[in-house]
């Protein structure tokens, strides 16, 4: 197994220049870092992170938190996770995936959790995640937005999710649907607060009143309906019910995925009688589908990406002034899921 020693000679460094790679304690021009990583690569080389945290007196570790019961992954979740990984090992960090488990949560502090910081993925209202956090002064970043009352400092990186729901609904209402339906995310999440109330906003703000059958959550990852959510809401709205709908925004991949079962086991077409617009998911899918399926691109790694690097600041691994809240562009990319209406 190949030591620092062995990386240093080869680079033509010392092994502190090398050890200043890995840590990022001390700058390096890019050529050396380059050279370094380079010749670590070629040696197989991996840093000893039970050494380096017994000197930095760090675990050399973040958290990567997702709700305990109920989360489910979806291809979005899967990208996004893979830019926090890739940023966080660019800083000599390995990344924890972890559900803090329902009892821990009721401790009051985290002195012993074994992380630096922790990146929080799919914030709720009042979030125990991120109480816990903050009564133990564990350095945090939230991909969302934070509602703890007890919390008005935070840091975030985030899309601009009233915008996002606005931008969609107006790209519907400009091709004369005025018939939408929305199956929104759980109605704990702070995402599907902003997006629910976004989406009623516009199309008042158009003359189309919400009714009830247009707007719907989906229910926790434990409730036997969630699986069946896109489905089973579909069939009822349209089938059942016998609602008008032409047009139908989906919170992600797997609910867009059964909501078009659904349409094609009610015999209608897509985008013929029914256009399908999805929110969060992977763009690869929404290119096979069929017919594919017009989205929202919210640059899933970019997000993790920006949480580590927020974090990384605040644990002072990289320096300078950054923002407190980030927001992540997003755009639509039109397929050929969704029509025009004839007037």
């Amino acid at each position: 197994m190949a030591k620092i020693d062995d990386v240093a000679r080869l680079a033509k460094v010392s092994k502190g220049t090398v050890s200043n790679v890995f840590s990022q304690k001390r700058p390096t021009s890019d050529e050396v870092r380059e050279r370094v990583l380079r010749v670590s690569r070629q040696l197989n080389y991996v840093p000893n992170h039970t050494a380096r945290s017994l000197v930095t007196k760090k675990t050399m570790a973040i958290g990567l938190t997702i709700p305990h019961g109920s989360f489910f992954f979806s291809l979005f979740h899967t990208q996004f996770i893979n830019g926090v990984i890739l940023e966080a090992s660019y800083y000599g960090y390995r990344v924890l995936l972890d559900i803090i488990p329902e009892q821990q949560v009721q401790t009051p502090f985290l002195t012993s959790y074994p992380i630096d910081g922790a990146v929080v993925m799919s914030p709720t209202t009042n979030d125990e995640r991120i109480a816990l956090m903050h009564a133990g002064q564990i350095p945090f970043v939230t991909v969302g937005k934070v509602m703890n009352e007890e919390i008005a400092h935070f840091t975030s990186v985030d899309n601009d999710n009233p915008q996002i729901m606005r931008s969609i609904c107006e790209y519907l209402i400009d091709k004369g649907h005025t018939a939408i339906m929305f199956l929104n995310a759980n109605e704990l999440m702070t995402v599907s607060l902003d997006r629910k109330a976004s989406f009623i906003q516009t199309l008042e703000e158009h003359g189309l009143p919400v009714e009830a059958h247009m707007l719907h959550h989906k229910p926790a990852l434990n409730s036997s309906e969630y699986l069946d959510y896109g489905y089973e809401e579909t069939i009822r709205v349209l089938g059942t019910e016998r609602r008008k709908v032409t047009a139908i925004i989906a919170d992600d991949d797997r609910t867009a995925f059964s909501t078009l079962k659904a349409l094609k086991d009610l015999n209608l077409n897509v985008p013929g009688d029914v256009s399908l617009f999805v929110i969060c998911g992977d763009l690869s899918m929404m290119v096979q589908s069929d017919p594919s399926l017009t989205s929202m691109d919210l640059q899933p790694s970019e997000l993790g990406a920006q949480s580590v690097r927020l974090l990384m600041n605040q644990l002072g691994v990289l320096q300078g002034e950054f923002p407190a809240h980030v927001i992540v562009e997003s755009k639509i990319i039109e397929r050929n899921s969704v029509s025009t209406i004839s007037s």
